[in-house]
């Protein structure tokens, strides 16, 4: 309070105590007891108005004692109750949880998680996926500026997620309490099975398998690949102490058209504790056709490898690098690259201008505007000598086939020649252009039709960039190559417009997450967000039937079918203004991640508590965590002083005591006659 705000409160007594003894003591003819108590009822109510007018500020000093944060994770996925650890786990967690000595030391934060994670003190452990590594990254962002111990109760079998040993932050000790048997058994297991999505019919594809063994015996292992009744794969397999891993390489004849499913199997003299992961299924799609593309340059650049690569990322593409003076017959392709285009790809141009095959036109610093003026009817260009960089901006609106911002805005800048480019017709902009942070309004790629023929137009150089900027973003090439394929399949698909386009896949694995998405389209092929859509999925063995509603997201409509069991499955999806609908199949594979294990891993969940200073547990040593927690000295509680300021204004009851004392000094007054 300031020395001004002490004076004012004098002065008020002073104003007040005046008033007071003027109106019932000065001017009183009867200086009675009553007199003195009306005017020691007027003197507060006076003084209170004052007090108001004055508003002083009021500061209240209170301490706040602070617990650090005690994080208690359960794994809540499945593995946990195949290696029989559910009891365990449950026990454990209640001891930590519920002891008194933790409690008045730390704030306790119970959580679960399996593919997520979230605020829990129940457990089901019917989790079908374990994600380790995005623990750490929810607890910091809860526990701000905190330094903190993390209980964590798992068997460290992650199946989804970035590497959790290096994810957790080394100045938060972590503390595993390792769940499940840690007796080494007799196993053998199918780690991992590489093969590709697709195949050719009546060609081979390899398979590549990757076998596991747990065991100090030697032994001799029986692998088989069988298609139905039919083994198509036999081979027996040496195990030791020393050989615990082996590699299968082998070839499978795509003798149908369509899906084939395939059983990979591994089987051992001994009876093992786990035997489902003795099994894993696989599929491939078989297809008749291929997409010959023609990627046709005069120049050398980092742009045709990467184009080349990325496009033949999917089996069905194949990519043919071929100058335009040296190309015989366009009609062996079903899409054209045109590669920065100058004159000499008028006899290209000329011969396409009857053979009617969808070309992706890129230009650069090298291209010959004037020549695509005249060669093409989509785009007008008035490009001067000078070279620009830029970057994209994303359309949301777009809506000719479904596509997500893959990071388009955080791609390095394309360079292409300075000037102004006008899209004649329809068109589509996927990615408009932008100079720095300045919205050009131009077109930096777009998709055209005209006549049946379909063409798309990359307005600048150096696209190589944009993939490896993907890779850096997201540790995979495959969302840059998605994007350049779905170019590929809008430029090699008809032309014939659907009003009902849905996109799923042939197969799934069981507990991989099933989407369905769908774009509906009105007269005008113009993407209609009021459309109602639902899809009816029926197991074709049991006939059980399930209706979903498609939510709309972002220009497309989507559906997640997650839960359902291993098994083949018809689909129809409809549109209920127009009753258009598209039927189609799919199956998913007997698969759970969950149960491939039968060991919890020890090796990474010490790995974990040593680099972070903690320290790994058994269920049974509990005991012993909780007074290593008690007696350490780097968590202890804050006592923090905590201000409060509240101007007098705010205080409503002092309001209604001077309302109070002029009510009583009213009544008292009239009813004694002095009104």
């Amino acid at each position: 309070m300031t020395t001004t705000t002490i004076l004012l409160l004098f002065l008020s007594l002073l104003v007040a105590g005046c008033l007071s003894f003027f109106q019932y003591f000065y001017k009183a003819k009867n200086k009675s007891k009553l007199n003195l108590f009306l005017a020691f009822l007027r003197f507060l109510s006076l003084f209170g108005i004052m007090l108001l007018l004055i508003n002083p500020i009021i500061t209240r000093n209170t301490l706040e004692i602070i617990k650090p944060p005690l994080a208690i994770v359960v794994d809540n996925s499945s593995s946990i109750m195949a290696l029989d650890a559910n009891k365990k786990t449950v026990e454990a967690y209640t001891r930590i949880a519920t002891n008194a000595a933790l409690k008045e030391k730390f704030d306790i934060q119970s959580y679960r998680f399996d593919a997520e994670f979230e605020p829990s003190e129940q457990f089901d452990f019917k989790g079908t996926q374990t994600n380790l590594g995005g623990i750490s990254k929810e607890l910091k962002s809860i526990n701000r500026n905190s330094r903190f111990p993390t209980i964590l109760l798992t068997d460290g079998n992650q199946t989804s997620g970035n590497d959790y040993v290096y994810s957790f932050d080394p100045r938060n000790k972590v503390y595993p309490i390792v769940l499940g048997d840690t007796t080494e058994v007799v196993d053998l297991k199918i780690g991992h099975i590489n093969v590709n999505k697709y195949a050719f019919y009546k060609n081979k594809f390899p398979v590549e398998v990757f076998l596991n063994y747990s065991g100090n015996k030697n032994i001799v292992a029986n692998f088989t690949i069988s298609e139905g009744n039919s083994v198509v794969v036999k081979q027996s397999i040496s195990f030791s102490s020393s050989k615990k891993t082996a590699v299968i390489n082998v070839l499978l004849a795509a003798n149908k058209i369509g899906s084939q499913i395939f059983k990979a199997t591994i089987s051992g003299p001994e009876k093992e504790k786990n035997s489902y992961n003795n099994t894993k299924n696989f599929a491939i799609e078989v297809i008749d056709q291929k997409t010959n593309i023609a990627l046709i340059t005069a120049i050398n650049h980092p742009d045709i490898g990467a184009l080349k690569r990325s496009i033949e990322s999917n089996a069905q593409r194949k990519v043919t690098i071929v100058n335009p003076k040296a190309i015989n017959s366009l009609k062996d392709y079903n899409v054209l690259i045109l590669y920065q285009p100058t004159a000499a790809f008028k006899s290209v141009f000329e011969e396409n201008k009857s053979a009617g095959i969808s070309s992706f036109i890129i230009t650069g610093t090298s291209t010959d505007f004037s020549f695509l003026n005249q060669e093409q009817s989509n785009l007008v260009f008035k490009m001067s000598y000078q070279k620009e960089n830029y970057l994209a901006s994303f359309n949301p609106q777009f809506n000719l086939f479904a596509i997500d911002n893959i990071g388009f805005e955080n791609f390095p800048p394309l360079e292409n020649a300075f000037g102004t480019i006008t899209a004649k017709g329809n068109a589509d902009f996927l990615l408009s252009s932008k100079i720095r942070s300045m919205e050009t309004n131009s077109p930096l790629l777009l998709y055209a039709e005209n006549k049946g023929k379909r063409d798309a137009f990359l307005l600048g150089e150096n696209i190589w960039k944009w993939r490896l900027q993907s890779h850096v973003d997201t540790q995979s090439f495959s969302k840059f190559d998605v994007f350049i394929d779905k170019t590929m399949q809008y430029l090699a698909s008809s032309s014939s417009k659907r009003a009902l386009v849905v996109n799923h896949e042939s197969f799934y694995n069981s507990g991989d997450a099933i989407e369905i998405t769908a774009q509906y389209f009105n007269k005008n092929y113009e993407f209609d967000d009021k459309a109602r859509l639902t899809i009816i999925v029926t197991n074709t063995e049991t006939k059980q039937t399930k209706n979903y509603d498609l939510l709309k997201g972002n220009a497309f409509y989507k559906v997640n079918l997650d839960g359902l069991a291993a098994g083949n499955y018809i689909f129809t999806v409809k549109e209920l203004n127009s009753n258009t609908s598209y039927s189609s199949r799919f199956e998913i594979l007997d698969f759970d991640r969950e149960k491939q294990f039968v060991n919890p891993d020890v090796e990474k969940l010490n790995q974990l508590a040593t680099l972070t200073q903690g320290k790994a547990y058994s269920p049974d040593q509990v005991a012993v965590l909780i007074k290593s927690l008690l007696e350490d000295e780097n968590f202890k509680a804050i006592e923090k002083n905590k201000t409060t300021r509240s101007p007098l204004i705010d205080w409503v009851i002092l309001l209604i005591l001077i309302v109070s004392l002029l009510a009583t000094e009213w009544f008292v007054r009239k009813y004694n006659g002095m009104l």
